[in-house]
């Protein structure tokens, strides 16, 4: 098992903390800063995958980042510590021995996802 999937999928406190910085417009800006990030991260994973494709290291590593920091913006926990786990391997020891983080990174926006959908659906 992952060692993300001990992580809460979405941090309440982070919701929470979005939640506050626009009180009483009935989850508006939650579900707008929501739905950027559901659009631009499958963005971002088509581009780990191009960059490995392609051996552009430094192309992974900033994807992989961009992917932690939208994700910890967001409070998506378990995907901004797998991916921040990808970009730490991949800087460290190149793109040899990645594969397997970028399918937890997958997997991780995937949960993601299901419950993002859930939370802006109430």
């Amino acid at each position: 098992m992952p060692a993300t999937q001990s992580l809460p999928v979405i941090d309440p406190g982070a919701i929470a903390e979005l939640r506050a910085l626009n009180p009483g417009d009935n989850d508006e800006f939650l579900r707008d800063v929501i739905g950027i990030f559901l659009a631009d991260t499958p963005i971002r994973l088509a581009e780990l995958d191009d960059s490995l494709a392609a051996g552009d290291t430094p192309k992974f590593t900033r994807a992989a980042h961009s992917i932690k920091g939208s994700s910890a913006n967001v409070g998506a926990a378990a995907l901004r510590t797998a991916a921040g786990n990808l970009e730490h391997r991949a800087r460290t020891d190149g793109l040899g021995d990645v594969r397997a983080l970028v399918g937890e990174v997958k997997a991780e926006f995937a949960r993601t996802q299901v419950e993002f959908a859930a939370l802006i659906a109430r």
